[in-house]
């Protein structure tokens, strides 16, 4: 079968490690099924992947992908939970300390066909397509679960709504998802974005309520931030939050934060709060809201699986907005 893997690692030269060829059919252990993929999207975890980040070298070649949507054995459209877990687990997957995501210890979806747990397959609503279901399992799951799980007072909890929410970045795919996720939950969403571009569009498109520069001084301060950044944008998220406000954080791209603003954090009584993925459960309702209220991912561009190169290469170079889907068909 056509499929997408790493082949080898370098950090500063991720793409010569990419190959589009020949790789053998999926091996399907008790209990898991095979997917008959029609698309899947890039995030930049198949990137660190050829940067030798998550993915030890004595496991490839690695096919790559996380997410997935497509037909399982039954011709049933379904999109794939990328997360998977020990079986003999039980609760909330994303604290199960044998997870791995896919393409990480299971081969991927950048491929025609894909073996997966038989659980970690959700009905596919009618209403979306087959590209728009796969931007879901990896950066929409993760804002979803930021804004409705882990950014509320209490444990579990969201925001209540009108409650203002500042995501920092415009551009990438948990950030488009989290704008357009929270607008339509009732929350003022504005955005940072070192591209005028991009805040424009988070408005136009996404529903974003305000865009300002990144590190701008606000209007006032905000309820919670959502921040994927790291370095780049810490000490501005902290600054940015009222007395006993949240940042809910799920990836430093820009890496760790120096310093980490304790003072800051204990005299005004904030909240740092970790989420990571995403659980089944929470998918299937990600998938129900979505087809109630009719919001839908952005598709920056598209390619077919033998132009994935072509995918990563716009990955790589950053200049992205909303996510990048593969086609098998």
């Amino acid at each position: 079968m056509l499929a997408v893997a790493a082949v080898s690692q370098s950090s500063h030269d991720p793409l010569s490690g990419l190959e589009v060829g020949e790789r053998p059919e999926p091996e399907v252990p008790e209990g898991w099924t095979t997917v008959e993929l029609r698309a899947a999207t890039l995030n930049h975890h198949d990137l660190w992947s050829l940067q030798g980040v998550g993915l030890p070298a004595d496991r490839l070649p690695m096919i790559l992908g996380c997410d997935g949507a497509g037909l399982d054995a039954e011709g049933n459209e379904v999109v794939v939970h990328a997360l998977v877990g020990d079986h003999n687990w039980r609760g909330d997957e994303t604290f199960d300390p044998k997870r791995s995501i896919l393409s990480e210890r299971h081969p991927g979806t950048f491929a025609q066909r894909v073996a997966v747990p038989k659980r970690n397959l959700v009905p596919k609503p009618a209403s979306l397509s087959f590209e728009e279901a796969a931007c879901l399992p990896t950066a929409w799951l993760t804002a979803y679960r930021m804004l409705t799980t882990r950014s509320g007072i209490a444990p579990g909890s969201a925001l209540p709504p009108g409650s203002t929410v500042l995501v920092q970045g415009a551009g990438g795919g948990v950030a488009t998802a989290l704008v357009a996720l929270g607008s339509a939950m009732g929350l003022r969403m504005w955005v940072t974005s070192r591209d005028e571009a991009k805040g424009a569009s988070a408005v136009d498109q996404l529903g974003a309520d305000a865009h300002f520069p990144s590190g701008a001084r606000l209007p006032h301060k905000v309820d919670a931030v959502m921040e994927t950044v790291g370095a780049a944008t810490w000490g501005h998220s902290i600054r940015s939050l009222r007395p006993g406000g949240t940042v809910v954080v799920c990836g430093a791209t820009s890496g760790d934060p120096s310093p980490a603003e304790m003072t800051r954090i204990f005299f005004l009584q904030l909240s740092v709060i970790g989420s990571t993925m995403g659980t089944r459960d929470e998918l299937e309702r990600l998938l129900s809201f979505l087809d109630v209220t009719g919001v839908r991912p952005i598709v920056d561009a598209s390619y077919p699986l033998a132009d994935a190169a072509g995918a990563f290469a716009k990955l790589h170079e950053g200049d992205v907005f909303g996510k990048l889907a593969l086609t098998m068909g």
